[in-house]
């Protein structure tokens, strides 16, 4: 007999998170580019986030043709990623200015550290949108799993500070609450 699982969060019901989830209506769409190892993750924050945003769309898959590309991304997108040594100098997407007001579309990728550069490698593209990336000393909840880099956030956290930012006038910090009930779930259960 199959596990039974949530059809909503995909977890196994004694540790759902579904009763937490918020519904945040969104100017900037978010497009989650996800890993499809991160797919069946359970701990899933790509997938939390698209749940919890009016506005996003998540996309499962390590690579996208130039027309697939083309078809998903705004005219106005930025990626949500740390400027890292190895990327293009591109324009940063400051807060408060014209170009964050206007931004029509965050692309984020949901993968691990490894897989993400992988993917970026594998969509040029995605390496010369306008970036948006954190600065200063950044604490994760996500006491389940672990980062490679210092300083990092759940992909869930990540969008939480990024909208925030680009988005002051809408309150995304309810997103947190499914992530902290998932953690809390998952370390009851263990």
């Amino acid at each position: 007999m199959p596990r039974q699982i949530c059809p909503t969060c995909q977890r196994p019901p004694k540790v759902c998170y579904c009763s937490a989830l918020v519904h945040i209506a969104n100017r900037i769409k978010v497009l989650i580019i996800q890993h499809p190892l991160e797919q069946k993750h359970p701990f899933n924050t790509g997938r939390m986030a698209q749940l919890c945003l009016d506005n996003s769309e998540l996309v499962v898959t390590e690579s996208l043709s130039e027309a697939e590309l083309g078809r998903l991304l705004a005219p106005r997108s930025a990626l949500l990623y740390p400027s890292l040594d190895w990327l293009p100098m591109v324009e940063r997407v400051e807060t408060g200015t014209p170009q964050a007001r206007g931004l029509e579309q965050l692309v984020v990728i949901d993968a691990s550290w490894r897989k993400s550069k992988k993917m970026l490698h594998l969509q040029p593209v995605l390496q010369w949108l306008p970036r948006v990336s954190f600065e200063g000393e950044l604490r994760s909840n996500y006491r389940v799993r672990r980062s490679s880099l210092p300083n990092s956030l759940s992909t869930l956290e990540s969008i939480v500070v990024a909208m925030g930012a680009l988005e002051p006038e809408q309150d995304f910090s309810g997103m947190l609450g499914p992530f902290e009930m998932m953690i809390s779930l998952q370390k009851r259960s263990l």
